[in-house]
């Protein structure tokens, strides 16, 4: 099973982001943002990000939309809507909708050390919070011997 982390690539300098990457010998840097092509996104623009990644760590790049929230969860969220408590019950709904938990497990178990990037703020919480929880409680399950 493999070790996971989440990164926020909200408020971070370059050489953090990939020194974070480099400590966690991430050899999977899983992008779960549904937005990441702005040119808001800086060095961490999918396309620039998937360069950086093969180049300074060595770590695959994908983008796994099955695993974002969806754009009307998200906006209501960004915009105040819902509260971070909503939006974990909404995401984690959406989730299990899309059976995303085990998609994530039989598409990325064959990697040591993934890295889940999301958009933290000092303000604002990301998905991959709650993402992090949810998998790393079902892979605690699935390495847990059963009870007789």
């Amino acid at each position: 099973m493999p070790n996971i982390f989440e990164l926020s690539t909200c408020e971070i300098a370059a050489d953090k982001f990939f020194s974070f990457l480099l400590a966690k010998k991430a050899n999977l840097v899983l992008d779960v943002r549904l937005k990441n092509c702005s040119q808001l996104c800086g060095f961490t623009k999918a396309h620039d990000l998937e360069y950086f990644c093969r180049q300074i760590t060595h770590a695959d790049y994908i983008h796994d939309l099955e695993l974002a929230p969806s754009q009307e969860i998200l906006k209501a969220y960004l915009k105040d809507v819902s509260h971070y408590e909503e939006y974990f019950l909404a995401y984690e709904k959406l989730l299990a909708q899309r059976q995303a938990i085990k998609h994530f497990f039989t598409r990325y178990s064959k990697y040591k050390s993934i890295v889940l990037l999301g958009t933290a703020t000092k303000a604002r919480h990301s998905h991959t919070e709650i993402l992090l929880k949810l998998l790393t409680s079902s892979n605690e399950k699935q390495i847990s011997p059963a009870s007789s």
